[in-house]
């Protein structure tokens, strides 16, 4: 499994259990260390994990209402721990992300795999819908930019 794939997966997991266990913010940093340590014990570059954790929780408010805005029928507290937590780290990537580093089509990409991977049998698609739909919304608004410009 590639260095960032893995690192993606072991963000994804501390998301989940810190959600899981009710966001408790003096709990996170053990879980992430605790998730490091069991899942990545030979991974050679842990501050992606820690950049893709910070991230997501500096952002997370703004990060939970875009989901709530891109999927509408789905309140956020209803979305699956798992999908809602690939959701905010795709979309970190996405909309806060090094875009040379993580291009959005593959920050789309790695949460549709995460999905699959840990989600249920309809993840990847719910994934790929909300994320595409913000990548679209994106995409309107820098060619409305680039058009004033």
């Amino acid at each position: 499994m590639a260095s960032r794939h893995l690192s993606r997966s072991i963000a994804m997991q501390s998301l989940y259990e810190w959600d899981f266990y009710g966001k408790k913010p003096k709990d996170l940093k053990t879980i992430v260390e605790k998730n490091i340590k069991e899942f990545g014990p030979g991974l050679e570059d842990k501050n992606f994990v820690w950049q893709l954790i910070d991230g997501v929780i500096s952002h997370l408010s703004d990060l939970d209402k875009i989901i709530g805005k891109a999927a509408p029928e789905w309140p956020i507290e209803q979305i699956t721990i798992v999908d809602r937590n690939v959701l905010r780290i795709g979309l970190y990537e996405l909309l806060y992300g090094n875009k040379k580093e993580v291009p959005p089509k593959v920050a789309i990409n790695e949460a549709i795999e995460l999905a699959k991977t840990f989600g249920g049998e309809s993840s990847g698609r719910f994934i790929n819908g909300v994320l595409g739909t913000v990548y679209k919304e994106i995409s309107k608004e820098q060619k409305t930019e680039n058009r004033e410009q």
